[in-house]
């Protein structure tokens, strides 16, 4: 009775290990391969799977999810500098076909002897494009060199069952005493480069300083013009006016049978006094002899005689 209830508790036990070997767990994200003796017999997806137990096996679990892995490695320039690299490789694998998912199961015995061979076939197609380069051109190429590495590894990486999806060189240095070389001609470039603005801003001030200046002084010609032109405009109507009235006050005089000498005398005496009151400092000259006044008055007595704006000089005896 015990042995037959031993027997029993096996059977169950058994029973039991092979129904939860029976079923498989694939989490999301992945596929299982499956093999059978050893060799391959099929794929798993994600889900609750079902396998021959004792006879067919989870060889590999692949994770079909985007993986990234941090590079460092240097290059020589075709000058002799030494480059250095920090870089971050995006892959995944290129699809979840057949062949596809056996190549990246079993071209490489773990995954590290894979990123061994990755980082190793990056670092050569960077170095064989740095070895044509000069140190000074290599930090304006980094989108070539992202482009030039992408080209190579493209195919090689199609024939492993992965897919490169991005590359970025998040850090290109060089040895010390080049990027302190560096340094120095990036500062005096910055130094000719603000000289040169400052000249051309000094220039420039001075340019239209003196276009200014110009627009000033042909702004005050043109003014001082117009002003003397209507100076002129209003001595000669003054002198027209002054010339009018005068004959005017002859012929009024003349037919009032009166001597026009009193008139002139009288302007000659109110121009005296007029040139008394308003002067302010100017010195005039002015002939107060008998003879002087006489010559002064038949100057003046001739502008009756004229019907012209501007009066005439008389002739000296």
């Amino acid at each position: 009775m015990g042995g037959s209830l031993i027997f029993l508790i096996v059977v169950i036990v058994l029973g039991l290990i092979i129904l939860f070997s029976t079923f498989v767990t694939v989490q999301q994200g992945n596929i299982a391969i499956v093999t059978l003796f050893g060799k391959y017999q099929r794929i798993m997806f994600p889900g609750i799977n079902f396998k021959l137990p004792f006879f067919e096996s989870i060889y590999r679990v692949i994770s079909i999810q985007n993986r990234s892995v941090e590079l460092e490695f240097q290059a020589i320039t075709v000058d002799q500098a030494n480059v250095y690299f920090k870089s971050m490789l995006l892959y995944s694998v290129l699809n979840q076909e057949e062949a596809t998912l056996k190549n990246v199961a079993f071209k490489f015995i773990d995954e590290k002897n894979l990123m061994q061979a990755l980082t190793r076939t990056i670092e050569g197609s960077i170095r064989s494009f740095v070895a044509t380069k000069k140190q000074a051109e290599i930090l304006l190429l980094r989108k070539e060199i992202i482009e030039y590495v992408k080209a190579q590894l493209d195919k090689q990486l199609e024939d492993w069952g992965y897919h490169l999806q991005d590359l970025q060189l998040n850090d290109i240095t060089f040895d010390e005493d080049i990027m302190k070389s560096m340094s120095r001609v990036v500062a005096s470039n910055n130094l000719k480069a603000a000289a040169e603005n400052e000249g051309q801003a000094l220039l420039i001030t001075k340019t239209k300083s003196a276009e200014a200046e110009g627009n000033a002084i042909k702004i005050s010609a043109e003014a001082e013009k117009i002003a003397a032109q209507l100076r002129g405009q209003g001595v000669a109507l003054f002198r027209e006016e002054v010339a009018r009235g005068m004959s005017a006050a002859a012929k009024e005089m003349e037919q009032a049978n009166l001597d026009t000498s009193m008139i002139m005398f009288s302007m000659w005496t109110e121009a005296i006094k007029q040139f008394a009151e308003v002067s302010k400092g100017n010195v005039i000259f002015l002939d107060g002899s008998a003879d002087g006044m006489q010559h002064t008055l038949k100057q003046i007595m001739g502008l009756s005689q004229t019907k012209s704006a501007e009066p005439t000089e008389p002739q000296k005896n």
